[in-house]
């Protein structure tokens, strides 16, 4: 028993020795509602910390992650991944193929951190499926930002509801190059209408950091909201995800 409590306080003294200061685990609490009818109008990309995380800290907490898989290494291949995936949300946001390329002699890692990302992203999508998705805003802005935040390139997702507003499909509707992508109208309604969807939330992110949408975004969303008013199916917002923040259609006044 002595000789593990001494094991135990040796172990500890090394984490807090090599802990960076200001080194927190926790998740970014953002407050503000997004700018749907019934969640107010005040999008949360000014409200977020701009302090962005250190690589130190970044690898600190991964390699806390990876200790019980491969303690020996776990501090070496925590500064590996942080060096080329840039910080810790950029690990979990890169692909499967990237991942097991990179450590394609411990591919034990890659799995185990697809698996952690996984399990997050369901934990996350779990709030949203407790009620109408527009009565809670902090649950899908987390959701998003998780899931989209640090992809390296663009992507559409497409939110399908029902008439009490409950998500019915959470679905990438499309992929596209790091600076667009590329988004059909038909394609989106077609969907809607096989699920029964009444309504849409349309989500896409900029992978430059930038929450605020483009020109191009402004007028891709009104050529969906006119096809999907033609068969009565609202488009409630569309909401732009970067790692700065994000930002709200209609709070912006764009809807």
């Amino acid at each position: 028993m002595g000789n593990r409590l001494s094991c135990c306080r040796r172990r500890d003294a090394y984490r807090d020795h090599h802990r960076p200061e200001n080194c927190s685990a926790c998740l970014c609490d953002r407050s503000g509602l997004l700018g749907v009818p019934d969640a107010g109008g005040n999008s949360a990309g000014d409200d977020c910390p701009t302090e962005k995380p250190s690589a130190a800290c970044c690898t600190y907490l991964l390699e806390q992650l990876l200790r019980p898989l491969c303690a020996n290494e776990a501090q070496l291949w925590a500064a590996r991944l942080i060096d080329r995936f840039g910080s810790l949300p950029g690990v979990f946001a890169a692909s499967s193929g990237a991942l097991f390329h990179y450590v394609d002699t411990e591919p034990g890692i890659a799995e185990f951190l697809l698996a952690v990302r996984t399990a997050t992203l369901h934990c996350l999508r779990m709030d949203l499926m407790k009620g109408p998705i527009l009565s809670n805003s902090k649950a899908l802005t987390d959701y998003l930002s998780a899931s989209m935040a640090y992809a390296p390139s663009e992507e559409l997702r497409v939110l399908f509801l029902n008439s009490q507003n409950r998500l019915l499909r959470d679905e990438v509707m499309a992929h596209g190059s790091i600076m667009e992508v590329s988004i059909y109208p038909r394609e989106i309604v077609k969907r809607a209408l096989e699920l029964g969807a009444t309504a849409l939330i349309l989500v896409h992110n900029h992978p430059s950091g930038d929450p605020h949408p483009t020109q191009s975004d402004v007028q891709a969303t009104a050529r969906i909201i006119e096809g999907a008013r033609a068969l009565e199916v609202v488009v409630h917002d569309h909401i732009v995800i970067a790692k700065s923040g994000w930002t709200s259609f209609r709070a912006l006044g764009l809807l």
